[in-house]
């Protein structure tokens, strides 16, 4: 069952940008990921007490998980969100976010002291061609500054709550972690808010439906295997994956609404596929 963790990720994880369109249609970003977090923080919470763990734990636990709540659903959803709100194309957003998996490795081998393989770099490289091939290269020129700056800033803390979080993960269990995390990104999208935007939501159908599949599937699903995968695995294996999410995005898109995929798309896909078969395995 754990060997195919990675394979349900991809497919939750990428299926994510399928939703995330009509959020901010409805939304602002900041608001929707408020509204996110503060009900999964709500669900951890209660299967945290339904599975018997404790909750109230030393502050010296609970304060890095709580920082990596704020890094991963503050910052970089937080960033990719607004950047998508603002009229960056999600795929130059995407590609931005891909080369998580490169900074990754140059920052595990030095912080974690992890061995980063000529093998696993090779996997990295093709990954990312891969990944490169699947969105395109024409990105256009007209870009927002701002937007540019965001993605980059999710990068970073993508980047720096997965390192952190492999430092941190044997301390709690997954559930109470998930649940400190939750409380950190719905705290940080909350004094947001407060002091720099008017928020607003609206509550109809599309809105309920997207927000249901983020909060259930992706934040509940998604996101409690990529906690686990960054528990039992080294980091830089584990992000090599994050390869595979734009080919699968744009064939989620393709099968569900009607996007092109063309030649190029598949070829990217197979090659991003190979990389990460090179970077992850054991031998």
């Amino acid at each position: 069952m754990i060997k195919i963790f990675p394979f349900i990720f991809i497919l939750l994880w990428s299926s994510a940008f399928v939703t995330t369109k009509p959020i901010i249609d409805n939304s602002d970003p900041f608001s929707a990921l408020a509204f996110r977090f503060f009900f999964v923080a709500i669900g951890f919470f209660f299967f945290t007490i339904y599975s018997n763990k404790k909750i109230y734990i030393n502050y010296k636990i609970f304060l890095p998980h709580l920082f990596t709540g704020v890094l991963f659903h503050g910052f970089y959803l937080g960033g990719v969100f607004y950047s998508v709100s603002i009229g960056m194309p999600t795929g130059v957003t995407a590609l931005i976010v891909t080369l998580q998996p490169i900074l990754t490795n140059i920052l595990a081998s030095k912080i974690l002291n992890e061995t980063v393989s000529f093998k696993q770099w090779v996997g990295i490289f093709l990954g990312f061609v891969g990944a490169l091939l699947v969105l395109g290269f024409d990105i256009g020129n007209d870009l927002p500054l701002i937007g540019i700056i965001s993605s980059f800033i999710a990068l970073i803390a993508i980047t720096s709550s997965t390192i952190l979080q492999k430092k941190i993960s044997n301390n709690l269990p997954l559930s109470v972690s998930n649940l400190y995390q939750a409380i950190g990104g719905c705290l940080f999208h909350l004094l947001i808010l407060i002091f720099f935007i008017d928020p607003y939501i609206n509550l109809n159908t599309t809105f309920l439906m997207a927000m249901s599949h983020q909060i259930f599937l992706v934040s509940f699903g998604a996101f409690t295997i990529l906690m686990f995968l960054i528990k039992k695995n080294s980091a830089s294996k584990t992000v090599s994956i994050f390869f595979l999410i734009p080919a699968t995005t744009a064939i989620i898109a393709w099968l569900f609404l009607n996007e092109t995929l063309n030649n190029l798309d598949i070829v990217g896909f197979i090659i991003a596929t190979f990389g990460v078969y090179v970077a992850t395995r054991k031998n």
